[in-house]
């Protein structure tokens, strides 16, 4: 790493003029407004374009003389790439700024902004496929065994974990899911999922029973505050609980399961889908509960478990059968 490349993209982000400049520019404002009008984006996706494209903006002010987005081209974007990795930056991190920048230039032609668009020849980095950790139903369950239902939490946490895994959804999804939205004669709840996309997604008995026994013995009790009313999940103040309280719970009820991987939230989601492509479920099926707006997104829970794929071919491959 050259020596007078910063370690950190935050030690750039503390020079307080050059961040201004950043945040001020007004073709990443523009951008920012289009994707929430325009496109319906949900707020966490809005930050992180802003984020990586923030990344660009400080390298480019970094240059002498600074570059600017309107003047932009291919070999600038290189060198951006390039400083991305001596920043030992992942592929994958990689790989999204650079999926980003395009989308910025498409919304710099549609503008007229620009003429040509600098991300046309511009090659993401290359990605090994990365399958997504994954829990066993023996290690969900002992999870579920290590809550402390003697404490009022207890029961709240409980179903929040059998929610996650009932319905796969994303922690965004879970901490907003309102009781208006449980349709539980017909076993559904309605999710506001990615770009404020409505779903119906169908809820098990046991995830049913549990936020039930939450509601009527703990949920109940609570001091709720004003605009609050309507959310399935509280805290102990009696507001919704935050994506990051959620990470802590399973954090926490992982270590004390003994379970030495890397779970968060999402692996909830994983497992709920991994678990339905191999008891057989329809791929298309799974796309739609997960809220996946591609099939190819979903298309790598059929890669998950390879002893799986394996014994599916053997028992079902014609040239396997016995005769």
């Amino acid at each position: 790493m050259p020596v007078d490349l910063p370690k950190r993209i935050g030690e750039i982000c503390q020079r307080s003029k050059k961040t201004k400049m950043a945040i001020a520019n007004p073709f990443l404002k523009s951008f920012l407004i289009y994707l929430k009008l325009e496109k319906s984006l949900s707020a966490n996706s809005i930050e992180a374009y802003e984020r990586d494209l923030l990344k660009l903006i400080s390298f480019t002010l970094l240059q002498s003389p600074p570059v600017s987005l309107k003047e932009i081209h291919l070999k600038d974007l290189q060198s951006f790439l390039q400083w991305l990795n001596d920043l030992e930056l992942s592929a994958r991190s990689q790989a999204r700024i650079v999926s980003g920048i395009k989308a910025f230039y498409k919304f710099m032609m549609l503008e007229k902004i620009v003429e040509t668009d600098p991300t046309e020849l511009l090659d993401l980095p290359k990605l090994g496929q990365k399958l997504p950790e994954t829990l066993s139903l023996m290690e969900i369950d002992a999870m579920i065994a290590k809550i402390d239902r003697s404490k009022a939490e207890g029961e709240r946490n409980k179903a929040i974990l059998e929610t996650l895994y009932s319905c796969g959804l994303r922690v965004s999804e879970l901490v907003g899911l309102r009781i208006s939205h449980l349709y539980f004669e017909d076993a559904f709840i309605k999710v506001i999922g990615k770009g404020d996309k409505e779903r119906l997604v169908p809820i098990g008995q046991q995830a049913i029973s549990q936020i039930n026994l939450y509601h009527d013995q703990v949920r109940v009790h609570l001091d709720i505050q004003k605009g609050f009313e309507d959310f399935v999940f509280l805290n102990r103040r009696g507001k919704k609980l935050t994506r990051n309280m959620i990470f802590i719970i399973v954090k926490d009820l992982a270590e004390r399961a003994g379970i030495h991987k890397n779970i968060s939230p999402h692996t909830f989601r994983h497992s709920f889908a991994t678990h339905l492509v191999e008891g057989g479920a329809d791929l298309r099926a799974v796309q739609e509960m997960l809220g996946h707006e591609s099939i190819i997104t979903t298309e790598i829970y059929t890669h998950l478990d390879r002893s799986f794929l394996k014994n599916e071919i053997l028992e079902h491959h014609p040239r396997n059968r016995r005769i």
